[in-house]
């Protein structure tokens, strides 16, 4: 997996199988947006089954899979179930909100290090 500051790269332990047999597993997830997770709780079949958005998220934040011309929810609900562990795992991690840290010098042998700041509401 290889990554810039909005798109990773990665490779699906098992690979999309298009109707030609040909198996897409090179694939670019950008970061996701507001929109990406909003706009998706409004269809009609996240309604009916919410196990559904992480379908319609990934099709929306998977930019490139082999060399299909475009990810659509029918090649996202065609996945292995390994892929698509994989992708909502990656998901996740180049999502996540990195804990704001702080620079620490220990008073007793000088060794320094970053420890995460807890966030906690002041209200």
């Amino acid at each position: 997996m290889s990554s810039n500051d909005t798109q990773v790269t990665f490779e699906l332990p098992k690979g999309f199988v298009d109707e030609n047999g040909q198996v897409h597993k090179i694939g670019v997830m950008r970061l996701a947006n507001a929109a990406d997770e909003i706009i998706p709780m409004n269809d009609p079949r996240v309604k009916l089954n919410p196990a559904y958005l992480s379908i319609l998220i990934l099709e929306r934040v998977i930019t490139k899979l082999g060399s299909l011309p475009k990810v659509t929810t029918k090649i996202i609900e065609n996945l292995f179930t390994a892929d698509m562990a994989y992708l909502q795992d990656l998901y996740q991690k180049i999502n996540a909100i990195e804990p704001q840290e702080i620079n620490i010098t220990c008073p007793k042998c000088g060794e320094k290090f970053r420890v995460p700041v807890p966030f906690f509401d002041q209200a």
